[in-house]
């Protein structure tokens, strides 16, 4: 497997993510950053963020298999959320571990979240991108 998680003593431990991600594939994958689209392009989970996060990591899921990978290739996720307060840890917290049980992923590769103003439609609350290394 090309990408191990750790949580470094002296850091916190979190419990649905590991702090750091160490790669030694040598193919490197980019994944656009994946809205709470179905396949038809229809919005999921319309004004509902556990919804829509639930299925923007499902949409990742999916695109890691198109080009024969998995969520255990994945070095780093870029998480964008709109109009962010603390408050809505739990939903988006909720849709990760919906997600993650669904994609039998224990725990979810590091991390960056970032508030945003809006994404490419009113309709979409959230959009996760990844990075992956395959061998």
């Amino acid at each position: 497997m090309p990408i191990t998680l750790v949580n470094p003593t002296g850091l916190p431990t979190v419990d649905v993510y590991r702090q750091v991600s160490v790669a030694t594939g040598s193919k490197l994958v980019f994944l656009a950053g994946q809205v709470a689209w179905d396949a038809d392009g229809a919005t999921v989970g319309a004004g509902d963020l556990a919804a829509q996060v639930e299925r923007c990591y499902l949409n990742v899921g999916t695109a890691l298999a198109g080009v024969g990978a998995s969520f255990d290739d994945v070095a780093k996720l870029t998480v964008y959320v709109v109009d962010w307060t603390p408050d809505k840890m739990p939903l988006l917290l909720e849709g990760i571990a919906r997600a993650a049980a669904s994609l039998g992923v224990t725990p979810v590769p590091p991390g960056t979240l970032i508030g945003v103003a809006s994404l490419d439609v009113p309709e979409h609350l959230v959009e996760v991108e990844a990075t992956a290394v395959l061998d």
